[in-house]
């Protein structure tokens, strides 16, 4: 009776087990199903993306962009950087092939104030000029901060979900072009998030987190009402 017992348990976790499976296989991100899927913005986006626009109406300049061949103006907010976003929103050709890219311009002493991408790993190469490179490591390694002055030709890369930032170190203006493996990866900047979230996050939570007096997070809170 043992025997038998160890063996309908067996049997019972293989049976569990191939029940399961295609659950498990349905969980992964689907792969594309066609050469391309040309973002249909009017459309409403589903997890995998936007709508595809039937191809007779895709034209065939969905694959080339010219967008981030000039970046904006980095003076034209505090941060001393302006950030030219290169996603599916602005390049339709990218829908549904988990890939998108952003410009950055730095006047000196400029910042791209730490920030998280949540859905995407990040590779960067510096263009022109010279950045220094931060990224947080997590709990699991003891918040380590890694950093180094990446020069023009050099590259970088951010672990998905790590907290990052890039400050001009230079005299000169600075660029970079990033590119992630997400069509949409978003991002989280810090400061603004903290301190300029809609509503607001209550002033005694934040008191007690950052271990400072209410004047000086109400002080916080009035940097950046209204975003960046």
């Amino acid at each position: 009776m043992e025997h038998f017992n160890k063996a309908l348990t067996a049997l019972s976790a293989t049976l569990l087990l191939v029940l399961l499976a295609p659950l498990l296989i349905m969980a992964a991100d689907p792969d594309p199903l066609q050469d391309f899927c040309v973002a249909d913005l009017s459309g409403t986006p589903s997890v995998n993306g936007h709508p595809c626009l039937p191809p007779s109406a895709a034209g065939d300049e969905f694959l080339f962009s010219t967008r981030i061949a000039t970046g904006g103006d980095p003076l034209a907010n505090p941060n001393g950087s302006n950030v030219t976003e290169l996603d599916v929103s602005e390049w339709p050709g990218v829908n549904t092939l988990g890939v998108s890219m952003n410009r950055v311009d730095f006047a000196p002493g400029g910042t791209n104030p730490p920030h998280i991408h949540p859905r995407a790993t990040e590779v960067g190469l510096v263009t022109r000029g010279e950045l220094l490179v931060g990224i947080i490591g997590s709990l699991d390694s003891g918040n380590r901060y890694y950093s180094k002055v990446v020069r023009a030709g050099e590259t970088f890369v951010i672990p998905r979900g790590l907290m990052h930032f890039q400050f001009n170190v230079g005299k000169e203006a600075a660029t970079m072009v990033v590119s992630f493996n997400s069509q949409n990866p978003g991002i989280i900047f810090v400061p603004l998030t903290l301190f300029g979230s809609s509503p607001p996050i209550p002033t005694p939570v934040l008191v007690k987190a950052l271990r400072v007096d209410a004047e000086v997070v109400d002080l916080l809170k009035s940097k950046f009402t209204g975003g960046y």
